[in-house]
């Protein structure tokens, strides 16, 4: 049996899996001690394998051939929408869910090596990490989006507190300290909307804004603004992205990979929504704040990236660039155009691989730091390979340990830290022939022919669109100042240093994640072709509401099947039996 055919045999059911597979393993793992750490991790790179397996299978399914609707939903406990809990599976949704697993399991691989015993219960509270991460990404209305919201972040805070010291207790408080602060905006939000409109299902919501009266339509704005506020410090948006960077720069290696998703969690939500709330079939709502996701995406790049050029430490520029990100991909989806949104997708799980591997490289390349000698001073008096006259000496191949300088072979260690930041810097920058090059040239193109290649004749692309451009090309710009400055000194003004220690376990899950933004370039045209059919999806939230709004729950099994023989006649003498009550109503 392929995996197709197996998928849709246990479709609908599979939606729960992603959800379900981490609770039960974090479950699992609250009735071990902590001196089964092993153990632990085998079955933490169990339950993430089997999630990567459900993962590429939901894409699978989500994007077959010929096929009208490739949506799912799942109405759990069998109650219809809006009034009841519903999952739902597109090809965004899809896409978050396998990012998130690749990412995952990479990052728990790394962890191996040395970081799960740096604390008590790493695992459990990843496991219940990823349960949030896959129920934010799969549900279909506000409320258990707030759910699913606080399951992350409850995780997340024990994961940032991992390892303890002095700068995670620090950097951990006002990490929760501003997340409580947006759990707090997004009640308020919720709350409104539910006032004005009388639903928190997403589907539902779409269908009753346009018909909201002119009375209420500037609460309405009021609610979505404060709502989206709170997203937009999810998405670590200028200026509520100040907490970002000591928080992930304190954190585990393996904590600040899986931390490279929390930002895209904010840009998923709001990408989802606003495409559902506020498209063009909103009436006067239509596009409502397209402006400000653009400009507060233009000033989050700007921001970003002079703040690379600003620091020298590898882990803050780690989380500079998941900054550089968040708002590449905001003001994209402020333009709410499908080309664009389809380049943004595309983009988005690029960014995201190559931000954790810099988070893994920058934890190694620390402890090369701190492990090997000193670097080469330059304060010395004489040049030991030069003359007086500052020229070359002649005929001198040996360094100061009288060791062969020109020749020597590059450590095989150091040669793929070096590699590995090299494709890393290409990614982030936007620099070809890597997958961050097509994501980024894929925007400028659906800006400048925003109609389509050779459709665009007359259309014009407005001043934003020149800003977000030049956004484009000059932040890439300052990344790949920033992190080559942070090359020369770390690979090249360090020859004294003794070739970094580097294990299977942590090379491993480096070279996973850079071999998935090359496999992005070499099938760049499936993937396009998955994100231009997943941005058509979003624009055009009929599809959304009707296989969300008209899905019938099953019948009740209690219901007397039509085949059966009618009851016999009551005998003599015998009671009559109590009418069973109708649907809708209640036993007299």
């Amino acid at each position: 049996m392929s995996l197709l055919a197996l998928t849709e045999r246990l479709m609908p059911h599979l939606l729960l899996a992603p959800i379900l597979l981490p609770m039960l393993t974090a479950a699992l793992m609250l009735t071990l001690s902590e001196q089964h750490q092993r153990i632990k991790l085998l079955m933490n790179i169990t339950s993430c394998t089997l999630g990567l397996a459900i993962a590429i299978a939901l894409v699978k399914w989500s994007n077959q051939e010929g096929v009208a609707n490739t949506m799912s939903v799942y109405l759990a406990g069998n109650w219809a929408a809006p009034f009841g809990i519903v999952l739902v599976l597109d090809r965004l949704s899809a896409l978050m869910l396998l990012t998130t697993s690749v990412v995952a399991t990479c990052a728990v691989i790394y962890s191996g090596a040395r970081w799960h015993r740096a604390g008590v219960h790493f695992h459990v509270l990843f496991q219940f990490q990823l349960m949030g991460l896959a129920g934010a990404f799969l549900t279909g209305d506000l409320f258990n989006l707030f759910v699913f919201f606080e399951i992350m972040l409850a995780a997340s805070y024990g994961l940032l507190l991992h390892g303890s010291g002095k700068a995670r207790v620090q950097h951990g408080l006002h990490y929760i300290a501003i997340n409580l602060a947006a759990s707090s905006l997004f009640l308020i939000g919720v709350s409104m909307l539910y006032g004005i409109t009388g639903t928190l299902n997403m589907a539902d919501l779409a269908r009753i804004i346009p018909s909201v009266s002119g009375a209420d339509r500037g609460l309405l704005h009021t609610a979505a603004g404060i709502l989206a506020t709170a997203f937009l410090i999810k998405a670590a948006v200028w200026p509520l992205n100040f907490w970002l960077v000591p928080a992930y720069g304190a954190a585990t290696a393996p904590v600040g990979a899986i931390f490279a998703l929390m930002t895209k969690v904010g840009i998923y939500t709001i990408l989802r929504l606003w495409t559902l709330m506020f498209s063009t079939e909103a009436g006067p709502s239509a596009y409502f704040g397209s402006a400000w996701l653009i400009l507060g995406g233009l000033a989050t790049m700007g921001y970003a990236g002079v703040a690379m050029l600003g620091t020298q430490r590898l882990g803050h520029v780690a989380g500079y660039a998941a900054i550089l990100s968040a708002g590449t991909l905001l003001a994209a989806t402020g333009f709410g155009q499908n080309l664009m949104t389809a380049a943004l997708l595309y983009y988005l799980p690029s960014s995201t691989l190559a931000v954790a591997v810099l988070f893994l490289l920058a934890d190694l390349i620390d402890r090369w730091r701190t492990e090997g000698s000193d670097v080469v001073r330059f304060d010395d008096e004489e040049a030991p390979f030069l003359t007086p006259e500052l020229l070359p000496r002649e005929g001198l191949n040996l360094d100061e340990d009288e060791e062969v300088l020109i020749g020597r072979v590059i450590p095989a260690s150091m040669a793929f830290l070096g590699l590995s930041f090299v494709v890393c810097t290409l990614v982030i920058s936007g620099l070809p022939p890597l997958s961050g090059f097509v994501g980024k040239f894929a925007m400028l193109d659906a800006l400048l022919n925003p109609l389509g290649l050779g459709s665009s004749a007359g259309n014009k692309i407005g001043w934003l669109g020149g800003l977000f451009m030049a956004a484009l090309i000059g932040t890439g710009l300052m990344a790949l100042t920033a992190l080559v400055r942070i090359g020369i000194r770390e690979f090249w003004s360090s020859i004294s240093r003794k070739p970094p220690k580097l294990k299977v376990i942590e090379g491993l899950p480096i070279g996973l994640l850079l071999g998935c933004t090359v496999l992005m370039v070499v099938y760049a045209g499936d993937v396009m072709r998955y994100t231009q059919r997943a941005a058509n999806n979003l624009h055009s939230p009929g599809n959304y509401m009707r296989s969300v709004l008209d899905k019938e729950p099953l019948p009740s099994p209690s219901a007397a099947p039509s085949h059966l023989p009618a009851a016999p006649d009551a005998l003599p003498g015998a009671m009559p039996a109590p009418a069973a009550p109708t649907s809708g109503g209640s036993a007299p």
